[in-house]
């Protein structure tokens, strides 16, 4: 979430810090997209494909539905629940700010303007860091979850095709065109140049000269 609040000091630290960056955000991404992939079919998709099938209710409803109680059941484990908690063991946080915190962290805006665990009186204080980490990446995993299910949604599927840039149909007539002639003269090459082959191929035939088959007849 980048909080800002433990910073590389020395030349080395930033250049190891940058270097490490370049490596490990994209592995991260990679990783999350794995992650993300594989739970969708089991959240996602079966659910779907189970009620569509086993009940008879449409495909669209049910995509829509689920999607809506899979938002509400994300935000409530990932935003209030963890909201009241941190409440209660930050002492000078309420549940606004709270709140506040998890969305700007699991948002990855990450202001570090709220960061759990920095009091003196905080107990258990590496087990609770240990417990922020694994919070974060499990909410951020749920939230892509949550944006792809509603990016499969058959409307939003519509909504998007709005802003793709659409290709005039001459144009892909006319690509069409080219297309079909660049096949045909290379197909025209190639039995041009197959009979050359087989020309090339055929054995040399002798003829005759009519005066020698004359002088044979004649004897």
């Amino acid at each position: 979430s980048g909080y800002g609040h433990t910073v590389p000091l020395s030349d080395g630290g930033k250049a190891f810090c940058i270097i490490y960056s370049v490596i490990g955000i994209p592995f991260t991404l990679l990783f999350l997209t794995a992650v993300v992939q594989r739970i969708i079919v089991y959240v996602t998709r079966r659910p779907v494909l189970y009620f569509h099938i086993r009940w008879g209710f449409s495909k669209q409803i049910v995509a829509i539905i689920h999607a809506i109680v899979l938002g509400f059941i994300s935000v409530s484990c990932f935003f209030l629940i963890p909201a009241a908690i941190f409440s209660v063991l930050e002492d000078d946080w309420n549940f606004l700010e709270s709140f506040y915190f998890c969305f700007i962290s699991l948002s990855t805006i990450g202001l570090g303007d709220y960061v759990p665990g920095e009091g003196y009186n905080q107990k258990f204080r590496e087990l609770y860091k240990i417990g922020i980490t694994c919070y974060l990446l499990l909410g951020l995993i749920a939230m892509l979850v949550v944006l792809e299910t509603f990016c499969e949604l058959h409307e939003l599927k519509k909504f998007r095709k709005l802003f793709y840039v659409k290709k005039d149909k001459e144009e892909d007539q006319v690509h069409i065109m080219e297309h079909d002639q660049l096949s045909f003269s290379s197909i025209s090459d190639q039995a041009a140049s197959m009979k050359d082959d087989q020309k090339a191929n055929e054995p040399f035939v002798t003829s005759q000269s009519p005066t020698s088959n004359d002088s044979s007849l004649n004897n």
